[in-house]
């Protein structure tokens, strides 16, 4: 029986995941340095690994910012753009059986999608994210490689890097933790190692984003935020984003195979609105 690939051509990525019979029957995430060139060969990719043809394939559903530049049905399949944001909302729904959620896409930038039984509406985004890690990684450290600078943090501390509010108040606040960031890079010691840079680079990203989905919410009765996309499957995104948990009452979630949250989206959301 034939099968359906969601594609998710990102700016830095492509990823894609195999549905058959509503069952995934595989991932695979490719780096793109040619977003065009990166897709076709993660489907040649996928297709070898899982010892299938084209033939197998019924349908391609297509998103992401790099699914502008196709126009063809791709090996002759027939191939549907579906929407970006919408995906990433129906993706995270998919994961967590949630019926309302903020999700929170990180890629190279990042984007805030709010998802409601009756509708998915983009809330907006920020520059914050993949591309600022590497940036600042590679002006700061000389590391472009995602994976180097994942190997140096992994060992560092923010306390020669960030300011916390232990070191500006003398006195107990209630509503602000002694360990909370208070500026970001704001203590930048000289004995501060390549590891500790590392991590604050990163701490700054995921604090950044993390309170801008915290701001988002302010008047909202949503409570769960889904971090999706390559940067929730950082080995410390799990840590930096519990201490909103701690702090507000909001609830932040990290979903099996969250690299595929857009991709298993753009199957989901192509399969309700197909005649």
């Amino acid at each position: 029986m034939s099968f359906i690939l969601g594609i998710d051509v990102g700016g830095s990525t492509t990823k894609i995941v195999g549905i058959k019979d509503n069952e995934c029957i595989g991932m695979i995430q490719v780096k793109a340095s040619d977003q065009v060139t990166s897709m076709y060969g993660a489907i040649g990719n996928f297709l070898r690994r899982h010892k299938k043809s084209h033939a197998d394939v019924s349908d391609i559903y297509l998103t992401g910012v790099g699914a502008t530049f196709i126009d063809e049905q791709i090996y002759g399949i027939r191939t549907h753009k579906v929407s970006e944001f919408d995906s990433i909302g129906h993706g995270a729904v998919y994961q967590t059986k949630l019926k309302e959620a903020l999700v929170v896409s990180m890629g190279t930038g990042t984007a805030f999608v709010r998802v409601t039984a009756d509708d998915v509406s983009h809330l907006g985004g920020t520059g914050v994210g993949g591309g600022t890690i590497i940036g600042l990684s590679s002006h700061m450290l000389g590391k472009s490689d995602i994976d180097a600078i994942l190997a140096i943090a992994e060992t560092g501390t923010t306390k020669t890097i960030d300011l916390a509010v232990s070191d500006i108040i003398c006195k107990d606040i209630s509503t602000l933790p002694a360990d909370l960031t208070a500026s970001n890079f704001g203590k930048m010691k000289s004995t501060a190692s390549d590891s500790d840079i590392a991590l604050g680079i990163i701490n700054l990203v995921f604090e950044t984003i993390g309170m801008l989905a915290v701001f988002a919410l302010n008047n909202d009765n949503i409570k769960d935020v889904v971090l999706t996309g390559t940067l929730a499957t950082f080995p410390q995104a799990k840590s930096i984003f519990s201490k909103f948990n701690a702090l507000t009452k909001i609830n932040f979630i990290i979903p099996d195979n969250a690299i595929f949250t857009t991709a298993l989206g753009a199957v989901a959301l192509g399969k309700q609105t197909e005649p």
